[in-house]
């Protein structure tokens, strides 16, 4: 049974959650879907909109990339390796987000 895609809301959520990580606050563009004259900055909901475009569009690319199995290779192995932490510039930062 297929997965049920999220709605808008559920990934304003995530994409608001991730943005907030970085710390991005989409809260400083200005409100609606029209550009400030002066600066030129998108809309809050121009913004949104074309996040929620880019996820839908490149999650289940990247989501259906596996890592190759080679021949004779336990299955129990390979899980494990595919859930490697990705290497960071600053990797100290991230202490505190793992188990040590």
């Amino acid at each position: 049974m297929p997965a049920t895609p999220p709605t808008d809301a559920e990934l304003d959520t995530m994409i608001r959650a991730r943005l907030a990580a970085l710390g991005i606050d989409l809260d400083q563009l200005p409100a609606g879907t029209v550009a400030d004259p002066v600066t030129g900055s998108p809309g809050r909901e121009t913004v949104l909109a074309s996040l929620r475009t880019f996820v839908r569009s490149t999650v289940t690319t990247i989501a259906a990339y596996q890592m190759p199995v080679p021949a004779g290779t336990d299955p129990a192995h390979v899980r494990p390796l595919s859930q490697q932490p990705a290497p960071m510039l600053y990797p100290s930062i991230s202490t505190a987000w793992r188990k040590s």
